[in-house]
């Protein structure tokens, strides 16, 4: 037996214990009544009249009633304190109570209520008329005395009081006990409006004792007058339910308003019982199929609808839950009521405005659900390799820069990054099936031999890393390289052939400084010198990294490069993936050495940030591409123009006023200027790289983010730098094609930049497959070698008007004819319909 049904049980008895002393009570008081008016028969026609009358009068009384439900139980008001005091004006009490009790047990029967309820109802007016009529005899009240003396309205006011708070003191705890409601709150609900009837009340019994000092026969005139008051009565008891049931509803719909399916589902079972007083609300979804019971407890059971419990209820409404412009539901919800209950139109409306919010509320929930396991997914995706289930090269750097960011406390780190020589040969000859089958095998002799607490990678290709951790001492680094290595190369078993697998390794161990770009340069430095030597292993020797041996000759070149202004800039455009049509063009930096001839930014930026000519050498570059600018504007096409900005020039408060002043001395609106930014950690932490964006932003100069997705932090960059762009990196669009992190993270950042109203822009496009795939994930525009390589201006200017196909301003044919009817979505939800992320199709 559950603890419900032994509290209902409880709940039942000492119900029956309220209304049985009631009960008695009055059977006490109409015995002797019925005793004393033995002697006395009713002979005479007027006799029988008044019998009647009063009769019918105690009738009236409880007939017209204020009707309140709580739960599938009606509770009535009614007003048989005012019948059973005109009945004690005309009659004696002992005839009034025997007559009282006859005509509620008369309606009590045509009703055809239930034996407990009309029991209480017959004995509790049978009690109210016995001590109306016993303070009215003790005060000696009397109908002929004058109506303005204090012995006619005293006696008769004190007879009310005490009907009055009798009633209350005989209802109350039987309601209480029926709905399980504590006393106090039962006394305080709508207590003021129980006072208010009351109070209306007594005038009509003065108005109705005045008719009868006047002409007794009109006491047929009285009804209809309760009646009309009965009405307004009414009316103002509705009008107040209806604005609480109102504030009710908007406190129910409030509470729906969580993300938690589960927290609005216990919600729901929960508000929607108190609100419409139910014995039990079920809440079943559709999908996934699923069924919430309770009542105003809590709920009672959460699981499948085949295995719930089923309790028998005679009243059963049910409701779809459906938006009110949707004919799709989302599921049912059910009030389950013990006894025959109807519902108001009222009600009925409340209900349907109740499910309309629930439904809402199922929908945001599922859907907040569904968006959180799809970032979970793609998260994850994002941070391994398809094809081996290794870290892939996010992963690494992220759990790198972690590793290298704390404290040092657990000995060296270091890695090691690894490349299998002549790997294209195995996918030519074999195919390339058996080259990911070489590339497993080689990730699980990885892992095998791996210490616990290093993380093996897979960068890309047939190139791997392992980081690392934990060394006591920087030669280990190399006996476990040596190690893993060797696990490489053992002969592998392929298709029924026996092949061995050669690779080169390179080791670095973490520097003081850098971080995890910089480890990972130097053991690429270090890979490449094995490669170069022919050995299977080479560490990292700062005297042979040649890299930094150039940046020094190129440092000392730095002043005399500026003087004589050997940087140069050349611009590369921006094309609409669908069109064809140029819409910006970048700005890039070239130098031309007199000794190294011309140089790539990669070659020299590091330099020229470190060095105290970067002022300088943005001044040159931003001058050059402004100038460009206002000639291509000249020439009808006036394209915005996007420069690479440092993150050290934005530690310079003065360089917004510097750039807007260009900007005016050169006559170009601060719209077709791009300021393109990489992800740093700088840009992220310092307030005053906040406030030289801002006056930037503010001043209408765009921001760009370059290579969105590669530095460590992109989302918390999004989140500080005010941007209008982002750009996808050349990186993620050439690994697409084999990659489906790639395709993952082109997917997650053009749908991000389409939620949050910014363009994105795909670098590296150098096929025209890779510009149909873009295109087919939401991407609209691009730049890269399919249109154009970087050229100086009046190349640039020459190019846009000759234009492709005879349509000056375009570089490419576009992709659809004219007029065609083009869905980008329809890719899209393709994609969402696999929970495994798969990479697109690209057409030969």
């Amino acid at each position: 037996m559950t603890r419900t049904v032994r509290r209902d049980i409880e709940t039942d008895r000492q119900l029956l214990l309220l209304v049985g002393l009631v009960a008695v009570c009055a059977a006490t008081v109409g015995i002797a009544s019925l005793v004393l008016v033995a002697g006395s028969l009713v002979t005479t026609p007027d006799q029988f009249a008044l019998v009647a009358a009063l009769v019918f009068l105690a009738a009236v009384g409880v007939t017209v009633q204020w009707h309140v439900r709580i739960r599938s139980t009606a509770h009535a008001i009614a007003w048989s304190e005012v019948a059973i005091l005109v009945g004690l004006a005309v009659a004696p009490a002992t005839l009034v109570l025997l007559c009282t009790g006859l005509g509620v047990g008369l309606v009590m029967i045509v009703q055809r209520v239930a034996r407990i309820k009309a029991t209480f109802a017959v004995a509790k007016n049978m009690l109210l008329a016995a001590a109306a009529g016993a303070v009215l005899h003790a005060l000696n009240w009397d109908l002929a005395q004058p109506i303005s003396s204090i012995t006619f309205f005293g006696p008769l006011a004190g007879a009310y009081v005490v009907a009055v708070v009798l009633d209350e003191v005989l209802t109350l705890p039987v309601i209480a006990r029926a709905t399980r409601t504590r006393l106090r709150v039962m006394f305080r609900q709508d207590l003021g409006l129980r006072i208010s009837s009351a109070v209306i009340r007594f005038p009509l019994i003065l108005a109705t004792l005045l008719i009868l000092k006047a002409d007794q026969w009109l006491l047929v005139t009285i009804p209809p007058v309760v009646l009309c008051i009965h009405l307004a009565y009414a009316g103002q008891a509705r009008s107040r339910a209806d604005q609480q049931a109102w504030q009710r509803l908007a406190r129910a719909t409030d509470a729906l308003n969580v993300i938690d399916l589960d927290v609005v589902l216990s919600t729901a079972v929960v508000q929607a019982a108190d609100l419409f007083s139910t014995d039990r609300v079920e809440v079943e979804l559709n999908s996934p199929h699923r069924l919430v019971q309770g009542n105003s407890d809590g709920v009672q059971y959460d699981g499948p609808a085949e295995t719930a419990p089923t309790p028998h209820m005679r009243t059963v409404i049910a409701v779809p839950l459906a938006s009110p412009d949707s004919t799709v539901s989302v599921g049912t919800l059910r009030l389950c009521l013990a006894g025959p209950v109807k519902f108001s139109d009222r009600e009925h409306y409340t209900l349907r405005t109740f499910a309309s919010a629930l439904c809402t509320a199922v929908r945001n929930a599922t859907l907040y659900q569904q968006l959180n396991q799809e970032a979970e997914q793609h998260a994850r995706q994002a941070a391994q390799d398809s094809l081996t289930g290794l870290a892939n090269r996010r992963r690494l750097m992220e759990h790198g820069a972690q590793l290298l960011g704390g404290r040092r406390t657990g000995g060296i780190t270091a890695l090691l990054l690894i490349d299998l020589n002549h790997f294209k040969e195995i996918n030519d000859t074999l195919g390339h099936a058996a080259g990911d089958e070489v590339l497993i095998q080689v990730a699980r002799r990885l892992c095998a031999t791996a210490h616990t607490g290093d993380m093996v990678a897979r960068l890309g290709g047939d190139e791997f890393a392992v980081l690392l951790t934990g060394l006591p001492a920087p030669a280990i680094a190399t006996h476990r390289a040596d190690a893993l290595l060797a696990a490489i190369c053992a002969p592998m078993d392929l298709d029924g052939m026996r092949i061995n697998v050669e690779a080169s390794g390179g080791i670095a161990v973490a520097p003081g400084n850098g971080g995890m770009p910089e480890l990972l340069r130097r053991a690429d430095v270090a890979m490449y010198q094995a490669k170069r030597s022919g050995g299977r292993i080479a560490s990292y020797a700062r005297s042979r990294d040649t890299a930094d041996v150039g940046r020094l000759a190129l440092g000392g070149d730095l002043p005399r490069a500026v003087a004589e202004h050997e940087f140069s800039v050349a611009f590369q455009p921006i094309v609409d993936l669908g069109t064809g049509e140029v819409i910006a063009a970048e700005a890039l930096a070239r130098w031309q050495h007199p000794d190294q001839g011309r140089l790539d930014p990669r070659r020299f930026l590091d330099t020229v940030e470190r060095s105290g000519l970067l002022p300088a050498f943005a001044d040159a570059v931003l001058d050059q591409s402004l100038i460009a600018a206002a000639t291509l504007a000249e020439a009808g096409f006036a394209l915005p123009v996007a420069v690479n900005l440092s993150p050290r020039s934005l530690l310079d408060p003065r360089y917004p006023s510097a750039v807007l002043a260009r900007l005016r001395a050169h006559d170009i609106p601060p719209s077709r200027l791009v300021l393109e930014l990489t992800e740093t950690l700088t840009i992220s932490q310092l307030e005053v790289v906040d406030q030289v964006l801002g006056q930037l932003r503010d001043a209408g100069v765009r921001l760009a983010l370059d290579e969105f997705g590669t530095g460590y932090s992109s989302l918390s960059m999004l989140s500080r730098v005010p941007v209008h762009e982002l750009k996808i990196a050349r990186s993620f669009v050439r690994s697409m094609e084999t990659s489906a992190e790639a395709v993952a993270v082109i997917r997650s950042t053009v749908d991000l930049g389409r939620s949050l109203g910014l363009s994105v822009v795909a670098e590296g496009v150098e096929s025209e497959p890779q510009r149909q795939a873009l295109w087919a994930l939401g991407c609209t525009a691009g730049q890269g070698h399919l249109f154009a390589r970087p050229m100086p201006a009046h190349r640039l200017l020459t190019a846009l008007q000759c234009g492709s196909g005879g349509r000056p301003g375009s570089l490419a044919g576009p992709l659809h004819d004219e007029g065609a009817v083009i869905r980008l979505d329809q890719t899209r939800r393709t994609h969402q319909r696999h929970r495994t992320e798969k990479v697109p199709h690209l057409p030969a």
